[in-house]
């Protein structure tokens, strides 16, 4: 698999580090769709203002693109619309940690049989760009899919913090709490390795999400 790297801040370089010699080329935006032509896959971590830009160029050259900035979603229904006029193929996630994907899930089902109360929270770094952050959304759409209502979210911004996501059931009697925490943003670039690895296996076309590969 051949690797071209989006953005080199802390994630691209958390996916340099794990990919190895896989990583063919790096590339900072703006770029050109000519610099992709030697990539099998394109692993895109930058900033919302940018994405979809980087996307396009990844469309553009034929190049499957796994994105994992997060606040540029307003785009993707005009994206996903581009991803099927080229035969393309586009997997992004808030997060890609097996572990919060996973986390998604048991929300969504505890939504389903707990009638209780729930609320987000969510805690990260002090530059963080979004907030509510990504996953804090989508495990809030999760939980909302199974019953009616908003759940409200809480969002932190302080220091180092790479992620942490609490989702609280509250009762009367009774409380459930589901946490995820990130020790080491080498998990988000763990995951966006297996997201690259199965959206080239097959030749996928399309939009697809971690919850896709996590079936």
């Amino acid at each position: 698999m051949r690797v071209a790297l989006i953005g080199m801040g802390k994630m691209g370089r958390a996916v340099r580090d794990l990919a190895g010699a896989q990583v063919a080329v790096t590339l900072d935006a703006p770029f050109t769709p000519d610099r992709l032509a030697n990539a099998d896959v394109a692993i895109e971590f930058t900033v919302p203002s940018a994405a979809p830009a980087n996307i396009r160029a990844c469309l553009a050259a034929g190049c499957p693109v796994v994105v994992g900035t997060t606040g540029w979603y307003a785009e993707l229904p005009s994206l996903t619309e581009e991803v099927s006029r080229q035969g393309g193929a586009l997997l992004w996630a808030p997060n890609f940690s097996l572990g919060a994907q996973v986390m998604m899930v048991l929300a969504a089902v505890s939504a389903r049989l707990l009638d209780t109360d729930a609320a987000i929270i969510e805690t990260h770094h002090a530059s963080k760009k979004d907030a509510p952050s990504g996953t804090a959304r989508e495990i809030a759409r999760a939980i909302i899919e199974e019953r009616s209502g908003g759940v409200p979210i809480t969002s932190v911004r302080v220091g180092h913090v790479p992620g942490t996501h609490e989702v609280i059931f509250d009762g009367a009697f009774d409380q459930l709490r589901l946490t995820h925490e990130v020790r080491d943003r080498k998990v988000f670039a763990e995951g966006a390795l297996v997201a690259a690895e199965w959206l080239i296996a097959e030749k996928r076309v399309g939009v697809f999400t971690m919850q896709d590969v996590l079936a």
